[in-house]
């Protein structure tokens, strides 16, 4: 199954008290003290796992993570229910009690709503000791979601390519990535950056790398009264400068609109691209496509965006998808210990290359590069998400969907009228206008 970039789902997330969903649905008080499993041998029951994660479960990979979940509750019995379209179709099941025992809180319902369909896990004070990304999952004292993994902003390169082209360190300015791309489309036949541009969706990851080049964990909040944000020296500024200069000299395909998402995998893995903007989570498909074309997946590398800050690197990490208990189950204490288990002791987030939710979880290989490096991770503020989330609406840019930063393609491979000194002007009339307008 396709996984969304971290971009998606932090703005997924930031969204969630703006978007008009699941209404008119019933639910169940939520409230009450919080569901813990007790002792593992008293724990028992049959539970239904609902999960995105289609792939997952169609190779194995799930039971497996059950069947070492058996060996510490042997009479809790998990069953898993993929689903494909699992924001649209768990959504309409929130209308009735019967959305599994545990499940992923989808991105459409707002925080205010959580005591309505899942049980209380525990304080906040008390889960951030242990966990990271508490905060969005909680509401009125209590902690409904707790997340899966997190995401890593980076890019996704071949290592094999990059040596190839006499590059072997992490580049640290735009100036010297842009360089390092010409040393690839010299020195080798790879492509050296990928925009996948036609599937859109991937286009939003450039929108993750804002707080980077900053390291300033208030760079989203800061959107909701700058009526400059593409103004020379900031820092949307200078992400998309970078795009639109990777795209004009040309070290990128050569038609945009044709490329695919599915055959980027094996190309990067094969060698064929040398670089993808996309999040950590995405490693792991990278080094499996390779795998199955014969090549070593061992070349797969994940490197931060390139700009420092006092010498160092940021990258900005985001929660993935709140696991949760539906307040309706039967069997609470047997879904509230798959949760925890999950989290806590399964080797899932090692497995796929992502960032633990555990804060004393093993990072994997990839990510440990990362904090060998001195990579800092930041988490982005969501103070004030919301209103940006509002601005953004009003503004009609979509930061976070594909059209804004695919009109920058096209503007950088003439595809489309005007500058991009013009088109940074636009955007800073209509986010101004609409900051007037929310304010």
């Amino acid at each position: 199954m396709k996984q969304r970039s971290a971009a998606l789902l932090a703005v997924a997330l930031m969204s969630m008290t703006a978007v008009p969903a699941c209404s008119g649905v019933s639910g169940g008080g939520g409230g009450g003290a919080a569901v813990a499993p007790s002792d593992p041998a008293k724990v028992s029951g049959d539970i239904t796992v609902l999960t995105h994660k289609t792939d997952l479960a169609g190779d194995g990979t799930l039971a497996r993570y059950a069947a070492e979940f058996n060996k510490t509750y042997p009479n809790v019995h998990v069953k898993f229910e993929p689903i494909v379209n699992y924001e649209g179709d768990v959504k309409i099941r929130l209308n009735s009690t019967d959305y599994g025992d545990v499940l992923m809180i989808p991105a459409a319902v707002p925080v205010a709503d959580y005591p309505k369909f899942f049980a209380p896990l525990g304080t906040p004070a008390d889960l951030d000791r242990k966990y990271r990304f508490i905060d969005g999952g909680a509401y009125n004292g209590q902690v409904y979601g707790i997340a899966v993994n997190g995401n890593a902003t980076g890019l996704v390169y071949n290592k094999s390519v990059w040596k190839q082209a006499g590059v072997t360190d992490w580049p640290t300015t735009p100036e010297q990535f842009l360089a390092d791309l010409r040393a690839i489309k010299a020195k080798t036949s790879a492509t050296p950056l990928y925009t996948i541009y036609h599937e859109g969706w991937p286009m939003t990851a450039w929108q993750s790398y804002l707080g980077e080049a900053s390291c300033d964990e208030a760079a989203g909040d800061k959107l909701a009264t700058d009526p400059g944000p593409w103004a020379a020296g900031k820092e949307l500024n200078g992400i998309d400068t970078l795009l639109y200069d990777v795209v004009h000299q040309q070290l990128t395909e050569k038609d945009p609109t044709t490329t695919a998402w599915e055959g980027s995998k094996s190309r990067l893995g094969t060698g064929k691209i040398g670089t993808l903007a996309l999040a950590s989570w995405a490693v792991p498909q990278m080094e499996a496509a390779a795998r199955t074309a014969g090549a070593d997946p061992a070349d797969i590398g994940f490197m931060p965006f390139p700009v420092q800050q006092g010498g160092h690197f940021c990258s900005v990490i985001s929660p993935d998808y709140r696991e949760a208990v539906n307040v309706h189950s039967k069997h609470k204490e047997a879904a509230r210990a798959w949760v925890d288990w999950f989290v806590d002791k399964s080797t899932y987030a090692q497995d796929q290359a992502l960032l633990p939710t555990l804060k004393a979880g093993a990072m994997p290989a990839e990510l440990k590069a990362y904090q060998d490096a001195g990579v800092q991770f930041i988490q982005l503020s969501q103070a004030k998400s919301a209103e940006v989330s509002k601005i953004d609406n009003q503004s009609e840019i979509g930061l976070n969907k594909p059209d804004y930063r695919q009109h920058i393609v096209d503007l950088a491979r003439g595809a489309g009228s005007g500058s991009l000194d013009g088109y940074f002007a636009e955007l800073n009339k209509k986010w101004a206008a609409a900051i007037k307008t929310v304010g």
